[in-house]
């Protein structure tokens, strides 16, 4: 085993000019008042590692051009499409009657955990919510569904780009195997 360098590993990447060329995963992503800019900047390069089909940032959400976010983004909010938006409701409505079902992380009383999704439940739209309070009813009202990403220590909750990563890459393995 080696070490791919950096021209090894672009040989297998899309180019940014090529980008909409290709099929995208149908896994979109809502953040509903996210405070930091550091978070959101993970989130963009998370969702460019998993290509997914669109990123809404919603509320208080801050959104790009920000240098903190591209200091983390490292380039990602030029590969991701992404809207802003302040009200998420109608975001997620919009999203409804366009056959996708919403999906929110948070642990609710209706527990499904992660692993527990089939590739039937797809295309979805993940929710994630403020690093505090986290998603807030009137969207959990909306939804079809709640993941619950297990925690077996003492904290109940990861960090929210924590979670999202989490969340987005086992979606994708359902999705591709």
């Amino acid at each position: 085993m080696k070490k791919l360098s950096h021209g090894e590993i672009k040989v297998s990447r899309k180019e940014l000019t090529e980008i909409n060329n290709y099929k995208r995963h149908p896994i979109y992503a809502l953040c509903d008042n996210i405070r930091s800019l550091y978070n959101v900047g993970a989130i963009f390069r998370t969702s460019d590692g998993a290509f997914i089909e669109k990123l809404y940032l919603t509320g208080y959400t801050p959104y790009p051009p920000r240098k903190e976010i591209e200091k983390v983004a490292l380039g990602s909010t030029l590969s991701v499409p992404f809207e802003y938006h302040k009200d998420p409701l109608e975001v997620i409505k919009k999203l409804k009657s366009e056959g996708i079902k919403i999906c929110v992380v948070e642990i609710t009383d209706e527990k499904k955990l992660i692993w527990d999704f089939k590739k039937t439940d797809f295309p979805i739209c993940l929710v994630i919510g403020n690093e505090i309070t986290g998603v807030s009813k009137d969207i959990i009202d909306l939804a079809d569904f709640s993941a619950e990403i297990p925690m077996y220590g003492f904290k109940q909750s990861l960090n929210v780009s924590v979670a999202y990563g989490i969340a987005i890459y086992e979606f994708l393995r359902i999705l591709v195997t």
